[in-house]
Parts: C-alpha cells; sequence; structure tokens
C-alpha cells in the first residue's frame, strides 16, 4: 500500500478557500442596523415633496405625473404619522 505525499501548498489553498467563504458567508448574513427610522421618513417626505413639485412646474398641477407624486407624498406622509404612533405608543395613552 502506497501513501500518498502531504502537500502543504494543496492544503493551505483549501483553508484559505474555506476561510474566504466562511467570511463572506458570515458577512453577508449580518442584518443592516436601523436606526434612522426617523431620518428615513423625513427623507421620503423631502424627495416626494421636491419630486411633486417639478411635475407642477414641467407639466401642470392637473397631469399624471404630478398626481403620482401626490399619491406618493401622501403615503410618505401616512407613513411618517405611522412611525410616530409606533414611536410614541408607550408613552401616550391615546394610541
Amino acid at each position: 500500500m502506497k501513501l500518498h505525499a502531504f502537500k502543504l501548498s494543496s492544503f493551505l489553498g483549501k483553508t484559505a478557500l474555506a476561510a474566504a467563504a466562511l467570511g463572506f458567508f458570515l458577512a453577508a448574513g449580518a442584518p443592516a442596523a436601523r436606526a434612522n427610522d426617523w431620518d428615513d421618513c423625513n427623507r421620503r417626505i423631502s424627495y416626494t415633496e421636491w419630486r411633486y413639485h417639478q411635475a407642477v412646474e414641467r407639466f401642470g398641477p392637473y397631469s399624471r405625473d404630478a398626481r403620482h407624486w401626490a399619491h406618493e407624498r401622501h403615503e410618505a406622509y401616512e407613513h411618517l404619522r405611522h412611525e410616530y404612533r409606533e414611536h410614541h405608543r408607550d408613552r401616550d395613552d391615546r394610541y
């Protein structure tokens, strides 16, 4: 029975590949931290306000684009109101 020769370079290559794959899967599976929900709401409102006013200037207040961005603006305000209620639920008995 003939024993196979141990190749150090092959072993190190496989170990490095396994470590790189493990590091990739650990980094890719980490959830993103979401500590700035309030800033995201304000940013969304600012963006929809800007797009609405841009559409009104370009196409008029009754155009399809203006109606679309007015609807998106309304949804952004509703989302902000929902976030406010969720954030202040424990402090305020009304909600």
